[in-house]
C-alpha cells in the first residue's frame, strides 16, 4: 500500500508537459503547476497571439502572469523524492523506433496509448484524458496505436477519408465523390466496414468450422494411426508366431526325413558289409583250396598224388550273385523326388495365395486420386506378359507372350487352365495395388480383366469376359465401344483409337478405360469392390486380328 501512495504522489507531482517530477514547480492563477522552464516555453510560443493560456484547462490570460517559484510545492516535491519518487516514468514508457508516439509530448516522447481517427493524432495515457473529459472529444473514435492514420487523408483534397466508392473499391473523401467518383456507387466508409465486418465474421465462422473439421479428421488420422500401429504390431506378432511354427514344422519334417535316410542308410550299410564279409570269406577259402591244388598238381610221386587226392576239400556252395542287387548311384533318388514334389506343391500355394496377403492393405481416409495425364499413369505402368497355360487353340502368342494374333487351330498341350473355347488368354502376372497398362490390337479385341477363377472348360458364356460377375470387358471394334459386367451391356462413346489404356486401382475398386492417342480421353470406369487379385485378359475374334501389351518403359 505504501507504495501505491509514493505512485500517486508522483503523478500529482509531475508537470503535465514534459511528464517529469516537477522542477522549480510555479503555479500559475487558474491553480495549476508546471515546471517553470516549461510554462515559460509555452508562452513564449503564444507570445505573437497576444494570449497566454494554461495548456490543461485552456483558461487565457489577458496579461502574461508574473511566474514565482512557489517554495512549499518545492519543499514537498524534495520530501517525496527522499521518500522514493521516480525522477521519471520507467525506459519502457517511452516510445522506442518500433512504437507509436505520442503527438503531443515534448522532449523525449512516451508511448502512444491510443489513436484518434478524427484528430488524426495519437496520444498517451496523460495527453489522452481530455478525450475522456470533454464533451465534445467524447465523439472521437479511439483505436489501438497506429502508425498510419496519414493513410486516411485524401492525397488530393487533404480531407480524411470518410466515404468509400465500391465502384472502385477505395476509400475516398467528399470532395472525391463529387468529383472523379461522380456516379459511382457510394457508402460511407463506417457503413462499408460495418457490412465488410459482417462477411468477415462470416467467414471467420466458416474458417472456425473448418478449423474444427480438420482439428476432428486430424484426430481421427490420430486415431486411425494408432489403430495402424496396434494392428501392425499385432500381425507382426502373430505372423512371427506362426511363420516360427511353421519353420519349426519345416525343420521337424527335415529332421524325420534326415532320420529315415540315415536309418536306411544304416540298415543298407549293414546289409551291403553282411554279404561282403561272406564274399571275403568265401574268397579266403578258394585261395586255400586252390593252393592246395595247386600244390598237388606239382606232385610228380603218382602214389603220393592218389593218396592226396581224396582228402582234398570239397568246395563250399557258391554265393548266388543274383542276391547282389547293384542298383544306380541314387539310392535316396525317390526320397529326394518326394521332397522335391511337396516343395513345389508349397511354392505354387505361396505363389498363388500370397497375392491374397498382399491385399491386406491398410485402407487410409484420404483416398489417391486418379492421375490427369498419361505421363503421371506411366508411372504405374505394369509390364504384362500371356500365360501359354491359359491360351485358346485358336490363339497364337509371340514377343514375349506379349502378343496374342487369331489362328487357325494350334496344338497346344491339355492344361486345367486353358481355355477350350472361346478365344481367350490371360495374364502371367496377378493384379493389385495401382497398375496401368495399354493394349495395340486390331481387327476387334475383347479388353479385360479378370479374377483366376472364372470358368474355363465349355462352351457356356460363364467363360466368356464380362457374362459373369467375376470380370469386366471392354469391346472394342472400329466403329465403336461396349462395356460388359455380368451380362450386363454399356454403350460407350468416345474418340476411335487402336491403343487402350487401362487404369485398376484395386484397393479403391477404380478400374478406367481410355482411348490413347494424342490424348486421353475417358471411356469408361467403373467402381466397385475387388475381392480377389486380378489377371488382365485378352479375347480376339477375326482372323488375323491382334492384341499386344505394350511395352510402356
Amino acid at each position: 500500500m505504501a507504495q501505491k501512495g509514493v505512485q500517486l504522489d508522483q503523478e500529482s507531482f509531475s508537470c503535465c508537459m514534459c511528464l517529469d517530477v516537477l522542477k522549480d514547480p510555479v503555479t500559475i492563477p487558474c491553480g495549476h503547476s508546471y515546471c517553470m522552464n516549461c510554462i515559460k516555453t509555452h508562452w513564449d510560443e503564444e507570445e505573437e497571439k497576444k494570449l497566454h493560456s494554461c495548456p490543461q484547462c485552456k483558461q487565457t490570460f489577458t496579461s502574461r502572469p508574473v511566474l514565482v517559484k512557489s517554495t512549499m510545492l518545492a519543499d514537498l516535491v524534495e520530501q517525496l523524492k527522499k521518500t522514493g519518487l521516480q525522477a521519471a516514468p520507467a525506459d519502457h514508457c517511452y516510445a522506442g523506433p518500433e512504437d507509436v508516439s505520442c503527438d503531443v509530448c515534448t522532449g523525449r516522447k512516451l508511448k502512444a496509448f491510443k489513436s484518434c481517427l478524427v484528430c488524426l493524432a495519437s496520444y498517451c495515457e496523460q495527453h489522452l484524458q481530455p478525450h475522456y473529459d470533454a464533451a465534445p472529444l467524447k465523439k472521437h473514435k479511439l483505436v489501438d496505436p497506429s502508425n498510419k492514420l496519414q493513410e486516411n487523408i485524401c492525397s488530393h483534397h487533404d480531407e480524411v477519408m470518410k466515404m468509400f466508392c465500391r465502384t472502385d473499391q477505395q476509400c475516398i473523401c467528399y470532395l472525391c465523390s463529387l468529383e472523379e467518383h461522380k456516379g459511382h456507387d457510394i457508402i460511407s466508409a463506417a457503413a462499408e466496414m460495418t457490412e465488410s465486418q459482417r462477411e468477415l465474421e462470416v467467414s471467420r465462422l466458416n474458417i472456425q468450422q473448418r478449423i474444427q473439421d480438420r482439428e476432428k479428421d486430424v484426430k481421427l488420422l490420430q486415431q486411425e494411426e494408432e489403430k495402424i500401429n496396434l494392428s501392425a504390431d499385432k500381425a507382426v506378432k502373430d505372423n512371427e508366431k506362426i511363420f516360427t511354427e511353421l519353420i519349426r514344422l519345416m525343420e521337424e519334417r527335415s529332421s524325420d526325413v534326415k532320420q529315415q535316410v540315415r536309418s536306411q542308410q544304416r540298415t543298407e550299410v549293414s546289409r551291403v558289409k553282411e554279404l561282403q564279409e561272406k564274399l571275403e570269406q568265401e574268397i579266403t577259402e578258394l585261395k586255400r583250396n586252390d593252393a592246395e591244388l595247386r600244390k598237388l598238381s606239382q606232385t610228380e610221386d603218382h602214389n603220393q598224388f592218389l593218396h592226396n587226392y581224396p582228402s582234398l576239400s570239397p568246395l563250399s556252395e557258391s554265393t548266388d550273385s543274383s542276391i547282389i542287387n547293384i542298383r544306380p548311384l541314387s539310392y535316396f533318388k525317390d526320397v529326394t523326388e518326394a521332397v522335391s514334389a511337396v516343395r513345389d506343391e508349397l511354392q505354387d500355394v505361396l505363389r498363388d495365395k500370397w497375392t491374397n496377403v498382399s491385399l491386406t492393405e491398410v485402407d487410409v481416409l484420404l483416398p489417391q486420386p486418379e492421375p490427369k495425364t498419361r505421363a503421371r499413369f506411366l508411372k504405374y505402368s505394369r509390364e504384362i506378359t500371356l500365360d501359354p497355360n491359359t491360351v485358346n487353340k485358336h490363339l497364337s502368342l509371340s514377343d514375349g507372350n506379349r502378343k496374342a494374333t487369331f489362328m487357325n487351330e494350334q496344338s497346344y498341350s491339355s492344361h486345367p487352365d486353358r481355355f477350350t473355347n472361346k478365344c481367350q488368354v490371360l495374364s502371367r502376372e496377378s493384379l493389385t495395388g495401382r497398375c496401368y497398362w495399354e493394349v495395340e490390337w486390331r481387327g476387334g479385341v475383347h479388353v479385360a480383366v479378370t479374377y483366376k477363377n472364372i470358368n474355363r472348360a465349355g462352351e457356356s458364356d460363364e467363360c466368356g469376359f464380362g457374362w459373369n460377375n467375376k470380370s469386366w470387358r471392354l469391346f472394342c471394334d472400329n466403329n465403336r465401344y461396349i462395356f460388359h459386367y455380368n451380362k450386363d451391356e454399356t454403350p460407350v462413346s468416345g474418340p476411335w483409337s487402336s491403343r487402350v489404356g487401362v487404369y485398376l486401382d484395386h484397393r479403391a475398386g477404380i478400374l478406367s478405360f481410355y482411348s490413347v492417342s494424342e490424348a486421353m480421353t475417358l471411356l469408361h470406369r467403373v467402381q466397385t469392390t475387388f475381392t480377389q487379385p486380378l489377371y488382365a485378359g485378352l479375347r480376339l475374334f477375326a482372323m488375323e486380328g491382334t492384341a499386344e501389351f505394350c511395352k510402356l518403359k
